[in-house]
């Protein structure tokens, strides 16, 4: 059974920063094959992809719309991957979500993606 659990969600004021964690276990999850993403969704509207950081050290992929602001890491002893997120604004203000793909290429839509973390809250106030 695999799990991911984030973490670091809060409350910051416009223009602060937040640092997300999602860390992985199970018996059988080989954390360093599996292409790790963060997702997002926003009160009434539909889930979106953030950031995605390829299993084999690929680029990162970003939305447009946290280019700059966000950067995805992993740490593969650790089993955990991260997000830091600077000069937050209002509008990110979601449910952020983790989830795992299996030698994934680094997928924008959450169908590839097998395993998701219950989210953590981020609330950015103007």
């Amino acid at each position: 059974q695999v799990q991911l659990v984030e973490s670091g969600g809060g409350l910051v004021q416009a223009g602060g920063s937040l640092r997300l964690s999602c860390a992985a276990s199970g018996r059988t999850f080989n954390f360093a094959t599996y292409t790790m993403g963060w997702f997002r969704q926003a009160p009434g509207k539909e889930r979106e992809f953030v950031a995605a950081i390829i299993w084999n050290g690929g680029s990162p992929n970003y939305a447009a719309s946290v280019k700059g602001r966000f950067t995805i890491s992993r740490d593969n002893g650790k089993n955990t991957v991260y997000l830091q997120m600077n000069s937050l604004h209002p509008e990110d203000t979601a449910v952020y979500y983790c989830a795992a793909d299996k030698l994934g290429i680094g997928a924008i839509i959450s169908h590839p993606y097998e395993y998701w973390g219950q989210g953590t809250q981020v609330t950015v106030s103007s």
